[in-house]
């Protein structure tokens, strides 16, 4: 393991410190562990860009092995018009009983 200096405010340390206390460990553990979550999320982030290349390089590949329809283009509208039914089918109800009685 390698060591590595570095250049950290007094008011910042500290509180670093004040927190590598509270969680029962070391200041240079803390360090560690939060830059092994950087690192770690970078790494899933690439694999899911990853991974959503493909889906689409497939998707291509697909709609051109399929000649005989048009192929889809996504529309915004299209999502905010199912949301906005699944909201608004929440938001209907019956009316109460002894309300609107007798109207026609």
């Amino acid at each position: 393991m390698r060591n590595v200096t570095l250049a950290i405010d007094e008011d910042l340390l500290g509180k670093a410190r004040d927190l590598a206390d509270k969680r029962k460990t070391t200041l240079n553990a803390l360090v560690r562990s939060l830059l092994e979550n950087e690192v770690e999320q970078e790494d899933r982030i690439a694999w899911a860009k990853e991974g959503m290349r493909q889906l689409i390089e497939e998707a291509k590949v697909a709609a051109a092995r399929d000649t005989e329809r048009e192929p889809y283009v996504w529309n915004r509208m299209d999502a905010y018009e199912e949301r906005e039914n699944r909201i608004l089918s929440r938001l209907e109800r019956p009316d109460l009983r002894g309300f609107n009685e007798g109207e026609s």
